[in-house]
C-alpha cells in the first residue's frame, strides 16, 4: 500500500508540474472547435498562454527565477521554430497577425512549458544531481546539440555522434528525488529518455490539435515518426542541461556565500 501512496504522490507533483502544458494543450483543444469572430486562433492562443503565465506567477505557481528561465526558453525555442519553418520542416498554415517568417508567436510558449515543467518538478520533487559534469563539457555539448538540429541541414547529422557523448559524459550522473518524505534516485540519461517519450506522445497530441503541421500531414493527420523521440530526447537534453547547469551554478554560489558567512 505504501507503494501505491508513493506512486500517486508521484503523479499528483508530475500532474502540478505539468499545469502549464496542461493548459497549453486545453486552449488547443478547446480552439480546435470554438471559433471566435474577428481573432485569428493563432492570436487568441497566445493571449490565452500569456493570461496563463501571469496566472501562473499570481498563484505564485511558479516563481520570479523560474519566469526568467521561462524567458530564456521562449526566445531560444523561436530562433530554432524560425529556422525550421524557414527550412520547411513543419509549418504553421493559418493566417495571423502575431506571426514573424511564417511562425507565430505563441510556440515560443510551447518550449516554455517544457521549461516550466522542469523547474517546477525540480522544486517539487527537490531534485539533486550527483555527478554532474564540469561546465567545461556540458556547456559545449549542450550548443553542439542544439546548434545540430539546424546544421545538419547542411552538413552530416551528428545526432547519434551526440547521442554517444552524451552517454559518455552522463553515464555516472544520477538524478535524486523526493516523494513525500522517501528519497529515490535514477540514471539522468534513463530521465531523458523517458521524457523525451512522453513529449513524443504530446507532439502528436499537439498536431492533432493543429498547433503545427508536419509536411506529411498536411493531406490529414497521422502519426509522428517514431523517430522523433530521439529529437525530442535532445531537445529536453537541451532543456535539462540548461536549466541543471543553472541551479548547479546558483547552488555553487550559495554554498560560497554560507561558506564566507561561516568563516
Amino acid at each position: 500500500m505504501h507503494a501505491i501512496r508513493q506512486l500517486f504522490r508521484f503523479a499528483y507533483l508530475e500532474a502540478l508540474s505539468c499545469l502549464f502544458p496542461a493548459l497549453i494543450f486545453l486552449t488547443l483543444a478547446v480552439l480546435k472547435v470554438v471559433h471566435v469572430p474577428y481573432i485569428p486562433r493563432y492570436d487568441l492562443i497566445l493571449l490565452v498562454c500569456i493570461a496563463i503565465q501571469i496566472f501562473m506567477l499570481w498563484s505564485k505557481l511558479e516563481t520570479w527565477d523560474e519566469l526568467k528561465v521561462i524567458c530564456l526558453f521562449h526566445v531560444i525555442g523561436l530562433g530554432l521554430e524560425l529556422f525550421k519553418v524557414h527550412m520547411g520542416s513543419w509549418q504553421y498554415p493559418q493566417e495571423a497577425w502575431t506571426k514573424i517568417g511564417g511562425v507565430p508567436l505563441y510556440s515560443g510558449f510551447m518550449y516554455a512549458s517544457v521549461a516550466s515543467y522542469l523547474c517546477q518538478a525540480w522544486r517539487r520533487l527537490q531534485v539533486r544531481l550527483e555527478g554532474w559534469p564540469r561546465s567545461l563539457w556540458t556547456i559545449p555539448l549542450g550548443a553542439a546539440i542544439y546548434l545540430n538540429f539546424m546544421t545538419h541541414h547542411y552538413i552530416y547529422d551528428f545526432r547519434w555522434v551526440l547521442t554517444l557523448l552524451l552517454f559518455v559524459l552522463y553515464f555516472r550522473t544520477w538524478v535524486h528525488f523526493k516523494v513525500g518524505k522517501e528519497q529515490y534516485r535514477m540514471p539522468l540519461i534513463a530521465s531523458f529518455l523517458l521524457i523525451g517519450f512522453f513529449i513524443w506522445i504530446a507532439e502528436n497530441i499537439a498536431t492533432l490539435l493543429g498547433a503545427w503541421q508536419y509536411p506529411n500531414q498536411e493531406a490529414g493527420w497521422s502519426l509522428v515518426s517514431i523517430g522523433k523521440i530521439s529529437s525530442w530526447s535532445l531537445l529536453v537534453i537541451v532543456s535539462f542541461m540548461i536549466v541543471g547547469q543553472l541551479k548547479h551554478v546558483k547552488e555553487t554560489q550559495s554554498h560560497h556565500t554560507d561558506f564566507s558567512i561561516k568563516g
